[in-house]
């Protein structure tokens, strides 16, 4: 299975290894570097490079690679799963997962590491089994253990570990009980010169907080789960009840945990949140260009865009651009040639517009294609498919837990061509 991990920083530097069967040389990360040069974004690197006598499987999450070393071949996906739940352990014990807290938690790290594989083979992933196996580090707790020369790990056997629902603890006690579902959509999307949309889909997940004592048993009924399409759960749903009746029946882990992930594709149910008026033109042997960008809201049932950040890639050939916004402010690189412009919120009465002059080089042939447009936005209280929860029960506990939802949609990849 899985014979050692490296992890990579943004500067080509790798901060740590862990190795479980066999220590396997540092040198095979050189052909993780080659793909890396070689692609042109950091996101690009091919997530499965295969050497001469090994296969790295890679993920880039909070500008840290982490790299896997295979020595026989084993489902990529897998591995993948594996890295992620890593760094959300990570993110889960220490709040962030840089390479800083990382460093300064190194211990718990390889304590970690230890528990969730087992001679290479995945054992303890569930945050729940893995905090009752190693405390989370506190300043206390690392004073403590400084001085006394003791460890995180626990003495006793995780309960749940043994359980039939092994991602949840026994035990469990709260004063206030409360559950928290966050619906959040990334819309994907590649919008054409005249406003037409060539491919848009959509990524969805629910994620949860749920603090609940007891073993409470929840169903969650949507108004449209039809709109669900290609789902991914946590294990502790129960598959054969959705299947039947639409309905999310599980027992939940205790604290956080991403209840599912779904996908919308069918083009005519993405809703385009955002529309762009362009006109981006260079004349032949003229050294100026025209520069015109006006954003607007379209399908967002009333709610609020925000956060909006729109950056282009402008041609070689531009020196430098002299462009007025109506709101917010812009900034261009004449080095890399890189356009933003940080919108913020768009009001619909008065919507922003960045308008101006291009200079170009003198003689220079006028550029073959004119640049892309890509946007960054959020949007609260909305999930862009149209999915909204119905109701959220609790059986197995007499207390009246405190419920609530909340859906947002951001832009993933949302590119507009002009």
């Amino acid at each position: 299975m899985i014979h050692s991990l490296f992890l990579v920083n943004a500067s080509g530097d790798i901060f740590l290894e862990k190795h479980w069967k066999s220590v396997v040389s540092r040198s095979v990360c050189d052909y993780f570097f080659e793909a890396l040069e070689r692609a042109t974004e950091p996101e690009n690197v091919p997530p499965v490079i295969p050497t001469p006598h090994h296969y790295l499987i890679n993920v880039l999450r909070h500008r840290i690679y982490f790299v896997a070393v295979i020595q026989s071949e084993v489902p990529p996906l897998f591995v993948i799963e594996f890295l992620h739940r890593v760094v959300d352990t990570f993110q889960d014990y220490f709040g962030v997962c840089t390479e800083a807290a990382i460093k300064d938690n190194v211990v718990v790290v390889y304590e970690l590491l230890e528990e969730m594989l087992d001679n290479g083979f995945p054992l303890a992933t569930e945050s729940n089994i893995l905090k009752e196996l190693i405390k989370p580090p506190t300043i206390l707790r690392t004073v403590v253990n400084t001085i006394t020369g003791s460890t995180n790990v626990g003495e006793q056997l995780p309960t749940g570990q043994l359980s039939v629902v092994p991602w949840r603890r026994t035990g469990v006690k709260y004063t206030n009980n409360e559950a928290y579902f966050d619906v959040v959509e990334e819309i994907d999307a590649i919008i054409d010169k005249s406003g037409s949309t060539i491919t848009a889909e959509i990524q969805g997940v629910i994620d949860a907080c749920v603090k609940l004592t007891g073993m409470p048993d929840l169903t969650l009924s949507f108004m449209n789960p039809r709109l669900l399409d290609d789902v991914s759960f946590h294990p502790c749903v129960r598959f054969k009840r959705w299947e039947a009746e639409r309905i999310l029946s599980f027992i939940p882990p205790d604290g956080n945990f991403r209840l599912l992930s779904y996908h919308v594709s069918s083009q005519n149910l993405v809703a385009i949140p955002v529309y762009v008026k362009h006109n981006i033109s260079f004349r032949e042997g003229s050294s100026q260009g025209r520069f015109e960008l006006t954003l607007g809201p379209k399908q967002t049932m009333g709610k609020a865009v925000e956060s909006v950040l729109v950056s282009s890639q402008l041609p070689r050939g531009v020196l430098n651009a002299n462009l007025n916004p109506s709101q917010g402010t812009y900034t261009f690189d004449p080095v890399t040639k890189l356009l933003s412009w940080d919108v913020g919120k768009i009001n619909p009465q008065k919507l922003p517009s960045l308008k101006g002059s291009m200079s170009l080089q003198a003689g220079a042939s006028k550029p073959d294609e004119n640049p892309t447009i890509n946007i960054q936005f959020k949007i609260q209280q909305l999930a862009i498919s149209g999915l909204k929860v119905n109701r959220l029960d609790m059986y197995g506990e007499k207390y009246k837990p405190f419920k609530g939802i909340k859906y947002m949609t951001k832009a993933g990849k949302f590119q507009v061509r002009t």
